[in-house]
């Protein structure tokens, strides 16, 4: 993805908004918003959204257990098994 066609002055967006949000629908690649020529924001369809934030979530479980991991917060996966047969055995 080329980024550098992606990026559009706050104008464009207000004067185009019903065209901006279909080709986000479309393409479902982000646009920079720029503001005075910076950079300001980041625009992207819901869908792209939601998948972000689950793949963020994912990695923040992954970096969680890796840190438990490296703290020496684990048992063996035996001992784990049979610790949830017993609890749900009753």
């Amino acid at each position: 993805m080329r980024y550098s066609t992606q990026i559009k002055p706050i104008s464009y967006i207000k004067a185009n908004s019903a065209a901006v949000l279909e080709k986000l629908a479309e393409e479902r690649e982000p646009i920079i918003i720029t503001q005075n020529g910076e950079a300001k924001a980041v625009l992207q369809d819901v869908r792209s959204y939601e998948e972000t934030q689950e793949t963020l979530a994912l990695l923040k479980i992954l970096a969680l257990g890796e840190k438990q991991v490296q703290e020496g917060k684990v048992i063996p996966a035996m001992e784990a098994i049979a610790q949830l047969r017993a609890k749900y055995a009753r």
